[in-house]
């Protein structure tokens, strides 16, 4: 008889008690071993990874859809790569954030520590699975894990060999588990008593789908629909370069732009060049009156401007001056990624402080929103929300704190009589 999701969630539960004391040394070796581990079965995955594209073929998957979904030798060489990264970064556990004496003898720490158990959804990605899972790991967290259905069977694979190559490496049985059906998530979704976050990734709409169906916290990772504004003034060439590449580099990605602002000062120079190197990329356009005035394109609706396409479409729109453009992405971006290409270094800083969103960039792909890109190894998701954290969610994410108390049998009583006093001095942020 297969286990209830509340005896996987307590498990879990119990596990991430025993995780949280596992040394980095441990753990790093338990991410070596994964990447060792893929390494050396890499045809095994593929394989499995080619039924699943065949399948996903098959039901109609979007082309960008199947790109996200379809492994590669370089992707595995890319997850092995991940892991070795990962390892490679400081410890986030035990980092002393706050260090006071309240009193002789009586020492405070403030103390990154786990969050404890995470349950994250995502998309059919199945590399996502592992930097998930690695990061988890890494922050001492244990983990239930549900992909996409398009992905069940190279998920089940992943999962398979992060649990065995982990656990010859000492890490506690149960820490990390596949869910497998929408009813595991449904039944995840009541687990507050072991589950202590919810991580989904997906749209806007399933985001708040899960913050309405759980008592647990939900942190919610949802779509890219980036932009990227072209001022006046700029570097043509290098809004050129940046536009094309933030939309064309790879469509099937949260942080691929899916609107092009124009400044009307701009674009009468800049949008036929664009348009042309766009679509030489296979890039269909939609512009509003302004944008077809000066190229050819099909009309802009309403709907593009709310759309992430994650597809080989861009929609376009000329505005009459920056706050123009600002208004626009704070109404109908995600809060994801979004780009100003200037020269003028006041209206960078305008952009930077009035966009509301997650990642502001100044004369440079909207690509480089990623957590490996950022320096931290990997990336549960993007977290598109302010609270606790946001942007690349890399294992300081997944970290919390904990206040620790150093004494030697001072008491309240002693306080309240005047034997003892408060001093709340600054101390060395190393713990005893």
């Amino acid at each position: 008889m297969p286990d209830t999701i509340e005896s996987v969630a307590r498990r879990a539960r119990e596990a991430s008690f025993s995780l949280a004391g596992v040394s980095l040394e441990a753990r790093n070796r338990a991410l070596e071993a994964i990447a060792r581990e893929i390494e050396s079965r890499v045809d095994d995955l593929l394989a499995v990874n080619a039924a699943d594209v065949e399948a996903a073929t098959a039901e109609g998957l979007s082309a960008p859809l199947l790109s996200r979904l379809k492994l590669t030798h370089a992707k595995c060489a890319g997850m092995a790569e991940g892991l070795r990264s990962l390892a490679a970064l400081p410890d986030p556990l035990g980092t002393v954030q706050y260090a006071k004496e309240l009193s002789p003898g009586l020492d405070l720490y403030r103390v990154s520590c786990p969050i404890g158990v995470v349950g994250v959804i995502f998309e059919s990605r199945p590399d996502a699975l592992v930097q998930i899972a690695s990061l988890c790991l890494k922050s001492g967290n244990a983990v239930l894990l549900k992909g996409g259905r398009e992905a069940a069977r190279t998920n089940e694979a992943l999962a398979g060999l992060i649990v065995k190559a982990a656990g010859e490496c000492g890490l506690p049985e149960g820490w990390c588990a596949l869910l497998h059906s929408r009813e595991d998530v449904q039944e995840m979704l009541r687990q507050h008593e072991w589950i202590d976050l919810i991580i989904p990734r997906g749209s806007n709409a399933f985001v708040r789908y899960i913050m309405q169906n759980s008592e647990i916290p939900v942190l919610g990772h949802a779509e890219g629909l980036c932009h990227v504004y072209v001022d006046d003034p700029c570097d043509l060439n290098l809004a050129l370069r940046v536009t094309v590449d933030s939309k064309a580099q790879n469509l099937s990605v949260c942080n691929a732009a899916e609107t092009l602002l124009v400044h009307a000062g701009t674009a009468a120079e800049f949008l036929p060049e664009a348009a042309r190197l766009l679509r030489d990329k296979g890039i269909a356009l939609r512009g509003d009156e302004r944008t077809r005035a000066l190229i050819a394109c099909d009309p802009a609706t309403e709907e593009d401007w709310a759309t992430e396409y994650l597809d080989a479409v861009l929609s376009i729109r000329v505005v009459d001056s920056l706050e123009e453009a600002v208004a626009h992405i704070n109404r109908y971006g995600s809060h994801h990624t979004d780009c100003i290409i200037t020269t003028d270094r006041a209206h960078a800083e305008f952009f930077m402080r009035r966009v509301d969103s997650a990642d502001v960039f100044l004369n440079c792909s909207t690509r480089f929103s990623d957590g490996f890109r950022y320096g931290l190894g990997a990336e549960v998701g993007i977290a598109t929300g302010k609270l606790h954290a946001r942007g690349p969610m890399g294992m300081e994410g997944l970290c919390t704190y904990k206040y620790r108390l150093y004494g030697s049998g001072q008491t309240v009583a002693q306080l309240d009589s005047g034997e003892i006093e408060l001093t709340h001095r600054t101390i060395e942020p190393r713990l005893p």
